[in-house]
């Protein structure tokens, strides 16, 4: 290590310091979302269909970061649970639709409020300025590193 530059220290220590805390949040926060019976991919499917509404399958895959065969193991899964269903496009029958049911959105509906005040509770560690800087300079980190992509 004495090899390596400081600013290279520094951002190992950043790398390291980063992966552990997003490891403990998301530790929690998977904890939280099992509460409810769901794993949380499950649980981000319901959220992204409530806040979002209708979606084709592809769209839900780009916002939750899924491979296609992902998401399509997800919807059989949560269609099993009768908490969404599938609809063909009626302009283009080649998309397809995700859509919550009815007892898909009361679940959620059910769902978020107390797992939102959770995670409030997790990043409270944060005073809210502080929130608010971390989720500036944590954006603006994440877009640097997609330059690289």
């Amino acid at each position: 290590m004495d090899n390596l530059s400081d600013e290279t220290k520094r951002a190992l220590k950043l790398w390291v310091v980063l992966a552990k805390c997003f490891n403990a949040v998301a530790e929690r926060d998977k904890r939280s979302i099992a509460r409810f019976g769901l794993i949380p991919s499950e649980f981000a499917v319901l959220d992204t269909l409530y806040h979002k509404g209708p979606l084709p399958l592809s769209e839900v895959g780009k916002h939750l970061l899924l491979t296609s065969g992902s998401i399509t193991y997800m919807m059989d899964k949560l269609e099993k649970q009768e908490l969404v269903e599938r609809k063909a496009c009626s302009e283009d029958r080649r998309v397809i639709y995700a859509r919550l049911t009815d007892a898909g959105r009361e679940r959620i509906e059910t769902i978020f409020p107390e797992h939102a005040e959770t995670l409030r509770e997790i990043l409270s560690g944060l005073s809210a300025e502080e929130q608010e800087i971390a989720t500036v300079l944590l954006r603006k980190l994440g877009r640097r590193a997609n330059e690289g992509t």
